[in-house]
């Protein structure tokens, strides 16, 4: 239930890159007696392993989830586990399928489409998980209530500290038009060199410096906001344009590949706000009803983020996951960072990390 219905610089020239590499600011049920045994050095990774579930299963499973180590697929049926178990992951029996769970996001979209909301599919409860912030007043509130109720249980509804936003702000990093944002990643079409960062980013703004009314270290050349949350800035030199992310200690987590993140694991955000912070993810195929329009199709996490983190990387090891869009904020070390999937902001320009 992704974005189907699967649910599924000087701070130097360098920093432009090395920032960018990574961080620039802005159901329940049992699972089936046969477990896998510990991989091997062959298993595939997590995230071929996922994409081989779904493509194996399509709208029969309600959404994968990692555990222990172990893919689990949840499913309605035992030819449907039968078939999941075939592809490599564990299958769990659940209540609510595909179709049901993709009703209930409509239903939302069409009936309670507030500000200040946000919902995606969680696979571990088998429903929608449906946040509402602070700037959410009791009538709307009433109204999501009423849209849940008349969803059979496949909707659950939490209330969130602070707003969903999105997070720039004025400060360091990379600059346009008067904002700070963070850059996620260093991309390639051919020889020319690129970085990814957020749309609502490189909406503000075609030229960026690394250094507020420094030089200019890049041009805009592609945006997408709202709807998606992804923008591209073609450097004017190629120059220190490492393809790492910045770890903001001095070190840099090389990227080598990317990859959709799979709910239950861990990830890593930097942004140049609150640099490096960690999380897992929890939903995927999330809509967020920022004040300004939606997002569809991103992913929720519990990493801590703040304004300034925009356009920053969220990533595990040397796999790029997202681009980091926004949060309702961060208690403690527990957050609700959003970030824009990478792999479809590649496949819409054309472009690969190195």
């Amino acid at each position: 239930m992704r974005r189907t219905t699967r649910a599924r610089i000087a701070l130097s020239a360098a920093l432009v890159l090395a920032t960018l590499g990574l961080g620039a600011t802005p159901a329940t049920g049992t699972p089936s007696a046969a477990t896998p045994a510990a991989p091997a050095a062959s298993t595939p990774t997590p995230y071929a392993l996922d994409t081989a579930v779904e493509r194996q299963l399509g709208a029969e499973s309600a959404g994968t989830y990692l555990e222990d180590g172990r893919l689990i697929a949840t499913v309605t049926t035992r030819a449907a586990a039968e078939r999941a178990r075939a592809a490599g992951a564990v299958p769990r029996i659940v209540t609510r399928g595909s179709a049901e769970l993709s009703a209930a996001m409509a239903a939302l979209e069409r009936r309670a489409k507030i500000p200040g909301t946000s919902w995606g599919l969680d696979p571990r409860a088998n429903l929608i998980a449906v946040e509402a912030d602070s700037s959410v007043g009791a009538r709307d509130m009433a109204r999501l209530r009423r849209v849940a109720a008349s969803l059979g249980g496949a909707v659950r509804i939490s209330r969130v500290p602070g707003t969903f936003t999105r997070e720039v702000a004025g400060g360091e990093a990379v600059y346009g038009g008067g904002f700070r944002c963070s850059a996620a990643f260093n991309v390639q079409k051919g020889t020319t060199r690129y970085f990814l960062t957020a749309g609502h980013c490189t909406n503000s703004a075609s030229s960026w410096s690394a250094t507020s009314g420094g030089a200019q270290i890049g041009v805009r050349e592609g945006t997408s906001f709202p709807t998606n949350d992804y923008g591209l800035v073609r450097y004017t030199s190629t120059a220190n344009t490492p393809g790492g992310v910045s770890l903001h200690n001095g070190s840099q987590q090389d990227i080598s590949s990317a990859a959709d993140a799979v709910v239950g694991q861990a990830i890593r955000k930097s942004g140049s706000t609150t640099k490096v912070t960690s999380g897992t993810v929890t939903a995927v195929n999330v809509t967020v009803n920022y004040s300004d329009g939606p997002v569809y199709g991103m992913v929720r996490t519990t990493a801590c983020s703040a304004g300034g983190d925009s356009g920053g990387a969220h990533f595990a090891g040397s796999v790029a996951l997202g681009i980091h869009s926004g949060s309702s904020g961060c208690t403690g070390t527990s957050g609700s960072a959003i970030h824009q999937p990478v792999r479809e902001a590649l496949s819409a320009y054309g472009v690969s990390v190195y």
